[in-house]
């Protein structure tokens, strides 16, 4: 069985992407907090990189961005590739099944979060990442009051 959920928030802006197949993907890295503080009492996130598929990828791309907290359920999946350099480049990442849209913008922005261009101070940046500046149109989910939840099943494809 190879299964993840998560819950994490974005560290930066989704990449989407339409490559010669015409697939909409989209991917992202969101920062997951371990359950425990190291020996300095200091919290530690893990950085993870998700790939989304089809309407789901577009829909992240258009409704979340660096800071949104999301939920993420899918797969793991590893892959390499031979580098610039000629080295080989090992790659894990999870392929999401589903990304639900867990803090409106309203709610992140009372929570004192920035749902512009800037990682929270409760997340760290990961190491040596370029993050590119998009600006965030109008929250499409500020009159809800529930969770949100968008999937590929749906689709006649």
């Amino acid at each position: 069985m190879n299964r993840v959920v998560l819950i994490g928030r974005l560290t930066r802006d989704p990449d989407l992407r339409y490559p010669s197949s015409n697939v909409p993907v989209a991917n992202f890295t969101i920062a997951v907090n371990r359950p425990f503080e190291n020996q300095n009492g200091e919290r530690v996130a893990d950085f993870i990189n998700v790939i989304v598929w089809r309407k789901q990828a577009e829909n992240v791309k258009k409704y979340v961005g660096k800071g949104s907290l999301v939920g993420v359920e899918g797969r793991i999946q590893t892959r390499n590739y031979e580098g610039a350099d000629g080295k080989r480049v090992y790659v894990t990442e999870v392929v999401a099944d589903s990304v639900q849209f867990l803090e409106t913008k309203s709610q992140a922005q009372s929570r004192g979060i920035s749902t512009s261009n800037s990682i929270p101070e409760d997340i760290p940046a990961p190491p040596e990442q370029t993050v590119p500046t998009t600006n965030v149109e109008e929250d499409p989910f500020a009159n809800f009051s529930s969770e949100i939840e968008i999937s590929d099943d749906d689709l006649p494809f």
